[in-house]
């Protein structure tokens, strides 16, 4: 498979996001003809997650919206698959972060719904609502998994997608600087055997700048591709299945895996030990 990160800045007008994000699938696929591209969380406008104000309820969109129309068309026309992430709006008053796995014939084979909305400097999760799912999708002869953002600080949402069948998880991300990113991402895929692709949003918008940094890391935790911080960047690199095979092989963490001593991960909040 060849992959293709587009790490892009977002403005407050949703029509231009969308029409650059387009006109970059078209740039990439001319340059490096990927099988499968993957554009930032919250491509198609600016991150208003970063205010309490509920008149950015506004920027929901359904999946028959301006954004994931366009991306579903560019689909279609060149003949790849497309992941998009956008605040949906799912039915009246019910909202999620979802990522949607578009086709090659422009349809939408399913979704991946933020199962950790942050709320440490960001205010999502008084805007929607979590996913419970780490879906699985069919792209080629691939598995594709997909974790958004703040899923990645939870070891168990990487873990999940890959004990799911995930050869490849692609993360949509939007943050700002953290100083462990890049060992963070090695690590995710180093200990699931599989490729880790977060693709960032990057600048400032708003307040917030977003640090950008998108990568590619393979199945033995090397970084084949990796962008700047400071501005709008395409990257992509071709991938090799065998090489999830063979890694997993050679360090067959899966094997070793003891799930049966691993209550505590599992057990609710109130039932733990309290830490003072």
């Amino acid at each position: 498979m060849k992959l293709s990160l587009i790490q892009m800045n977002s403005s407050p007008d949703r029509d231009e996001n969308v029409e650059r994000a387009a006109r970059y699938i078209d740039e990439t696929v001319a340059r490096d003809k990927p099988d499968l591209v993957v554009i930032p969380e919250f491509f198609n406008h600016v991150y208003v997650f970063q205010y309490r104000d509920y008149k950015y309820i506004d920027c929901a969109e359904r999946e028959s919206g301006v954004a994931i129309t366009r991306m579903r068309e560019k689909a279609k026309e060149h003949g790849i698959h497309v992941i998009a992430t956008i605040f949906e709006e799912h039915s009246a008053g019910v909202y999620y972060d979802s990522a949607m796995v578009i086709n090659s014939a422009g349809e939408i084979i399913g979704k991946y719904r933020k199962v950790q909305p942050a709320a440490v400097a960001s205010l999502e999760k008084i805007y929607f609502r979590y996913g419970s799912y780490f879906p699985v999708f069919k792209i080629g002869d691939w598995r594709v998994g997909i974790n958004i953002c703040y899923d990645t600080f939870f070891p168990e949402s990487a873990r999940c997608a890959a004990l799911n069948g995930a050869e490849l998880i692609v993360i949509p991300f939007a943050t700002p600087k953290k100083e462990c990113w890049r060992e963070m991402m090695m690590t995710r895929a180093f200990e699931n055997g599989a490729y880790v692709a977060p693709c960032n949003k990057v600048g400032l918008e708003g307040e917030w700048y977003f640090e950008g940094r998108s990568m590619i890391v393979s199945p033995t935790s090397e970084v084949l591709v990796e962008a700047g911080n400071e501005g709008d960047e395409t990257i992509t690199a071709s991938l090799e299945r065998d090489l999830v095979f063979e890694t997993r092989r050679n360090l067959p963490m899966f094997r070793d895996r003891r799930p049966d001593l691993y209550t505590p991960i599992c057990t609710t909040t109130e039932d733990l030990p309290q830490v003072n």
